[in-house]
């Protein structure tokens, strides 16, 4: 039986900068809270899964730094100067694992994925095939959940971003069809908030919404790990 083993890679902006389409129901500071929440909850999530060997996150923000680093990755400062700092802070931490790990299979995922379950990447990582680049669209069809290259000395070469999905199947990457709707499902807006929470969300953002007064804990449903 083949290895389904990688190691993942998240990359996650100021938190003071991040989802400002939220505005319209959430504060600054809110907004603040529900990042580092959501980021949690993709953490929790993702290092759950048995073949996931290590998770990097690169950022540049002391508080997500401190609770990726409690949540057990590995921390990465933002590399400086870049023009497109996402792709580049995922391109420095695939370069990272392998010169830690050397050839090996990489992940990137996004780190705002509140309601993903561990079973999504196990099905993810046993529907991609070997030796090739996958793809996970998201729910909008234009954006990237995740990558995925399986050849263990092909660059990640991320192309997160503004049509994303097309860009990563210009460069070869498979779509993977699989029903994984919380992995699909990161939040920009609150139409997506709502559509999160009727997935469930993680403990973390569960917690955050109801301080908000945005959930309802008798009837929204809280996503467990395992």
């Amino acid at each position: 039986m083949r290895s389904h083993t990688v190691h993942a890679v998240m990359a996650v902006k100021h938190i003071g900068r991040a989802k400002s389409r939220l505005a319209e129901v959430l504060t600054a500071e809110q907004r603040g809270q529900l990042v580092l929440a959501m980021f949690a909850d993709t953490v929790v999530a993702v290092t759950a899964v048995p073949e996931v060997f290590s998770l990097t996150v690169v950022t540049p923000d002391p508080r997500v730094a401190a609770r990726a680093g409690e949540l057990g990755a590995h921390v990465l400062a933002e590399p400086t100067g870049a023009a497109d700092p996402l792709n580049a802070a995922l391109a420095a931490a695939a370069r990272d694992v392998r010169d830690r790990y050397g050839p090996v299979a990489l992940l990137a995922v996004q780190a705002d994925l509140p309601a993903l379950r561990p079973a999504e990447l196990t099905e993810l990582l046993t529907a991609a095939p070997d030796g090739a680049r996958s793809v996970v669209i998201d729910h909008t069809g234009t954006g990237t959940a995740a990558l995925l290259v399986r050849d263990p000395t092909a660059a990640l070469d991320p192309r997160f971003g503004a049509d994303s999905a097309r860009a990563h199947r210009a460069q070869g990457a498979h779509p993977l069809p699989g029903h994984w709707p919380g992995l699909r499902h990161d939040v920009d807006t609150p139409a997506d908030l709502a559509a999160v929470r009727a997935l469930g969300v993680g403990a973390y953002t569960a917690t955050v919404l109801r301080e908000f007064g945005l959930t309802d804990p008798r009837s929204d449903p809280v996503r467990t790990v395992c």
